[in-house]
C-alpha cells in the first residue's frame, strides 16, 4: 500500500474507499507502521469521525491519507495500539501517553513510536511519532551546515561550559542536532547525563533518563538531583518554563555544559522568550553562548532538478535578502533550479529533506543589548551586521546551491 500513497492526497478523500472490517488487527497495524517508516512518514494519525477513520501520515509538514476505515473498528484498532504502548485500555476519558517499540525488518531495528490519545466527540484520537535513528545525521556534514556556521558551532563546542539552545518549531530535528553535538563528546572522558521526554537516541555510556510527571519526576526536579550527580554535561530535552529556564542557567554558570531546546521563531527571539520566562538579563548573558534555530525543510531531487525561469519579482525579493552576502556580480547572475520528475525521487521531487539554519553565537557585543533588554529586532539586526546568516539567506544560499528551491526558501519569510 506505500507505494500509492503519494496518489492519496486530502482531495482524494471523497474517491478512497472504505474499508469496510480488519479481520485480522495486529496485521493491520504491523502493515500500518512498516508502510509509514516505508514512506518516510514523522507522524501517524488516526482520527475517528462519524462516517470513518481517516488515517493520515505527516510527511514534510504535508498530509497523506492511508486509509479509511469503517468505524465500527475504532474500539480493536485503539485497544491494540494501547496494549503495544503499554497503556490503560479502559481508561478513554483521558489523554494518555506511552511507547511502542516496532521491529523494523528491514533495516533489522527497533524503532520507538511515542503514542499519544485525545479523547474527542466519536472516540479516542491517535497520533503516533515516528523516532527512527539515522546514523548518518550524527555527523556535521549531515546537518547541512553553511561552512560559516560549521566553523561558529565548532569554536563554541571547544568550551565545555555555557548553555548552548536549539530553537524552532516540533519536528524540525531539533533533537537530531543535539544528539550531534552529544557526539562530540566522548562519554568515556565526561560524565554526561540526559533527561529526555522520551528517549528517542540510545547513547552508548550515556546516562539518560525519561521524565514522568505523574510522579512528579519533571524537569525542574531531575535538575536539581543531577547537579548532585558530578555532571560535566546536561542535556535537557526541553526549556518549558521558569524555574527549569533558571536551573539550566544556573547550571552552565557553575561550570557545566547544558544543551536544550525551546519553542522560539528565530535565535534572537530564543534570548527573548528566556526574558519573558523572567529568567534575569545577567544571568542570560553570562551564561548563554550559542542558539541555533533550525527548520527541516524540502530537498530538491538532485536527479530531475534543471535550471528554473523565475519571475523578476522573486529575483528581486531574493536580492534583497543576500545584498549583504554577495557581490553585485553574483547578484545580477543569481540562477535557480526546480524539479522535473523521476523514478529516483518517487515522483515527489522533495523525497530528501534539507536542513536551514540560524546561528547566534553570544560575544562581546550582544552582552550588554541583553542587560539593557533590546528587542529581538534590535539583537537580529547587530547580528547581521556581525555577520549572521539569518535563516531565510540560508535557505536562499542553499538554493543558489541547487539543493532547494527558491520558493521553498522564500516561505520562511
Amino acid at each position: 500500500m506505500a507505494e500509492n500513497l503519494t496518489l492519496k492526497k486530502i482531495d482524494d478523500i471523497d474517491k478512497i474507499e472504505t474499508r469496510k472490517d480488519i479481520w485480522d488487527i495486529v496485521s493491520y497495524m504491523n502493515s500500518l507502521f512498516k508502510a509509514a517508516i516505508d514512506y518516510g512518514a514523522s507522524d501517524i494519525h488516526i482520527e475517528p469521525n462519524e462516517e470513518f477513520i481517516l488515517v493520515r501520515f505527516r510527511k514534510d509538514w504535508d498530509f497523506f491519507i492511508y486509509d479509511k476505515v469503517d468505524p465500527r473498528n475504532t474500539s480493536a484498532m485503539v485497544t491494540r495500539l494501547k496494549v503495544l504502548a503499554k497503556v490503560k485500555i479502559d481508561e478513554n476519558k483521558k489523554p494518555q501517553d506511552g511507547k511502542i517499540v516496532y521491529y523494523y525488518e528491514k533495516d533489522d531495528q527497533n524503532v520507538d513510536i511515542r503514542f499519544s490519545t485525545l479523547p474527542t466527540k466519536y472516540w479516542e484520537k491517535v497520533v503516533m511519532r515516528i523516532l527512527k535513528q539515522d546514523a548518518g545525521l550524527t555527523n556535521i556534514e549531515a546537518l547541512w551546515l553553511l561552512e560559516m556556521n560549521v566553523w561558529k558551532v565548532k569554536e563554541v563546542l571547544k568550551s565545555t561550559y555555557w548553555i548552548i539552545l536549539v530553537s524552532w518549531p516540533t519536528g524540525s530535528g531539533k533533537s537530531t542536532t543535539l544528539f550531534w553535538i552529544l557526539k562530540n563528546y566522548n562519554p568515556l572522558e565526561y560524565n554526561i547525563s540526559t533527561l529526555e521526554d522520551p528517549i528517542e537516541y540510545n547513547i552508548e555510556y550515556v546516562n539518560q533518563s525519561q521524565v514522568k510527571p505523574e510522579i512528579w519526576y519533571t524537569f525542574a526536579s531531575w535538575l536539581r538531583t543531577l547537579l548532585r550527580q558530578d555532571p560535566d554535561i546536561i542535556m535537557v530535552w526541553e526549556i518549558r518554563d521558569k524555574e527549569t529556564a533558571t536551573l539550566a542557567v544556573e547550571a552552565a554558570l557553575t561550570g557545566h555544559l547544558v544543551l536544550s531546546t525551546i519553542h522560539t521563531n528565530s535565535a534572537a527571539w530564543t534570548i527573548q522568550r528566556l526574558v519573558n520566562m523572567w529568567v534575569e538579563t545577567f544571568l542570560i548573558a553570562s551564561a548563554m553562548k550559542m542558539v541555533i534555530s533550525q527548520r527541516l525543510w524540502k530537498k530538491i531531487c538532485p536527479y530531475c532538478k534543471e535550471e528554473a525561469e523565475v519571475a523578476p519579482p522573486i529575483i528581486n525579493k531574493a536580492k534583497k535578502f543576500l545584498e549583504n552576502l554577495l557581490d553585485q556580480e553574483s547578484l545580477n547572475n543569481l540562477k535557480f533550479y526546480h524539479w522535473k520528475w523521476c523514478d529516483k525521487c518517487a515522483w515527489t521531487w522533495f523525497k530528501w529533506r534539507l536542513w536551514f539554519h540560524e546561528v547566534l553565537v553570544v560575544e562581546e557585543w550582544l552582552e550588554p543589548m541583553i542587560l539593557n533588554d533590546a528587542s529581538a529586532s534590535e539583537m537580529k539586526e547587530e547580528a547581521i551586521k556581525h555577520w549572521m546568516i539569518t535563516i531565510v539567506q540560508d535557505a536562499l544560499l542553499k538554493a543558489l546551491l541547487w539543493q532547494t528551491t527558491i520558493e521553498e526558501a522564500l516561505k520562511l519569510i
